[in-house]
């Protein structure tokens, strides 16, 4: 669907993508996470091509992003829609004209008994036939977010492009938005790219995520891999070294599935016949998965005992 290979992009002397390979199946929710400034939004103005870049290769549904191409560009760039942060509804317009306006754009009569039953129809999805010719000022901004969702299905898009699309909305209202993006990709089997700075998006809808630093891919893989175990550079991200853990004895932490339905601390501590101190632990919800962690601190002279234990149950851990 999306084939993003070794793509490299320049403002002047600053390079701000650099070597970017990510691939993007059809029918998938991705995630592309980071901190401000990483480069998150730029990658994805190069999707759609509103964003030249200097190196590589991307390509959506077989054609190749080129912006020396305007007529290919063009019609490649209908299969795409794309949500902000902002909404960028007119607010001059009802609901019923903001979502047609694509339509217009590409000179498709709107008043056309077909065009009609598309907008309304769009319209009821996002959940609003009753604000059909509301203004914007009229809505909150969780109905502003569903109204741009509309407009960028009205001309049937491939893809679905979301640049921080919830980072304006309070955590209700985002998890409706979250749940309204699963509906569509669900229902009508649109491809939709996320990019965010918010772990609760990934986590509640996206099946596989990279995470960009200055740049540079440095983690792929489902959410649960990357946030349940981080890496380095995904844990200062996530601020989970921030977490006191005692000077004395050895501090291990271990990772749990949905699937471990044993209760393992207790049946470690009377197998091997030690005490132990649990320094913290948490769940998180993927995907209505829950996956967690749980640091336990161990004296030295225990620490081969439970690490062959741990091995020998299959529980995934780190030491600390």
């Amino acid at each position: 669907m999306v084939d993003i290979l070794n793509v490299s992009k320049r403002f002047g002397d600053l390079e701000v993508l650099k070597d970017i390979t990510i691939h993007i199946a059809d029918r998938e929710i991705y995630g592309i996470i980071g901190q401000s400034g990483a480069g998150k939004s730029t990658l994805l103005r190069c999707i759609n091509g509103l964003e030249d870049y200097q190196s590589g290769e991307i390509v959506v549904n077989g054609v190749k992003v080129n912006k020396k191409d305007e007529k290919a560009l063009h019609e490649l760039q209908r299969t795409m829609g794309m949500i902000f942060q902002n909404f960028n509804l007119l607010e001059r317009l009802d609901v019923y004209d903001n979502v047609a306006l694509p339509m217009k754009f590409w000179g498709i009569d709107t008043k056309t008994p077909e065009a009609k039953e598309k907008i309304e129809g769009l319209v009821r999805m996002v959940g609003l036939e009753e604000k059909l010719h509301a203004r914007p000022r009229e809505l909150s901004g969780g109905q502003k977010q569903r109204v741009a969702i509309a407009r960028a299905l009205v001309l049937d898009p491939k893809i679905l492009l979301c640049d921080e699309a919830t980072s304006a909305l309070d955590p209700a209202i985002t998890r409706g938005i979250l749940d309204l993006l699963q509906q569509i990709n669900k229902e009508l089997g649109i491809t939709i790219i996320v990019v965010t700075h918010q772990m609760e998006v990934v986590k509640q809808i996206c099946r596989r995520v990279a995470f960009i630093k200055d740049g540079r891919v440095l983690a792929e893989g489902r959410p649960e891999e990357l946030f349940v175990k981080p890496e380095k550079d995904v844990k200062k991200f996530l601020q989970s070294d921030s977490n006191l853990l005692p000077a004395e004895g050895i501090n291990i932490q271990l990772f749990f599935t949905d699937k471990t339905d044993e209760p393992i601390i207790t049946m470690m501590a009377r197998e091997l016949n030690i005490n132990f101190s649990i320094c913290w632990g948490k769940l998180e919800d993927f995907r209505s998965s829950v996956y967690g962690s749980l640091v336990i601190n161990v004296k030295e002279e225990d620490r081969d005992n439970v690490l062959a234990y741990l091995n020998r149950v299959g529980v995934a851990w780190e030491v600390l």
